[in-house]
């Protein structure tokens, strides 16, 4: 075993020298990560009370215009009813909007409203400005370093995602592990 300090803990941390530890380890500080900057927001946006999901569906409609429900779901990993209840949400607040899908009436597309999209860009400002002033009390080869792992970081994300769609394609091999 080695020890790992983590910032802000009185102790260190004991972690395994096994890839099952260094994955626990990943997963702690992404979850850390996005709790802070989470809270963070909301100290410069008391009024910003949107849950993280629908933040995570802001985003995707602003990179997916258009999209429908049913593969919104897909995307986000989501039941189609949680997101039909987020939309529901999300149109009543006037952050989205639905209108019919043409030539199939009973599948819709969303979008963004002009409020959305403005909630949007003032959440992802508000964490830009979060994050860059962190960013820049750390030093150079830590900053590089973050730097240098985006691309690895976005190669895992994709990878766990293919993984995920082939479970979900594939239930019957689901966790037979040797």
């Amino acid at each position: 075993m080695n020890s790992l300090d983590v910032p802000g803990s009185s102790a260190a941390t004991q972690v395994n020298d096994s890839p099952g530890a260094d994955a626990w380890s990943l997963t702690g500080v992404i979850t850390r990560l996005r709790r802070v900057l989470r809270s963070s927001v909301r100290q410069d946006f008391p009024w910003e009370s949107l849950p993280m999901a629908q933040v995570e569906v802001l985003q995707r409609l602003a990179d997916e215009p258009g999209i429908g429900v049913r593969d919104l779901a897909e995307r986000q990993r989501l039941a189609t009813n949680t997101v039909s209840s987020l939309i529901q949400q999300m149109v009543t607040s006037g952050l989205v909007s639905r209108a019919p899908r043409p030539g199939d009436r009973r599948a819709v597309m969303l979008n963004l409203t002009s409020t959305g999209a403005e909630v949007l860009a003032a959440w992802q400002a508000a964490n830009h400005r979060r994050l860059g002033h962190a960013l820049q009390q750390l030093t150079q080869t830590e900053q590089q370093a973050i730097e240098n792992a985006i691309p690895a970081l976005a190669a895992l994300a994709a990878l766990l995602e293919i993984e995920d769609e082939l479970q979900h394609q594939n239930p019957a091999q689901q966790d037979q592990r040797p």
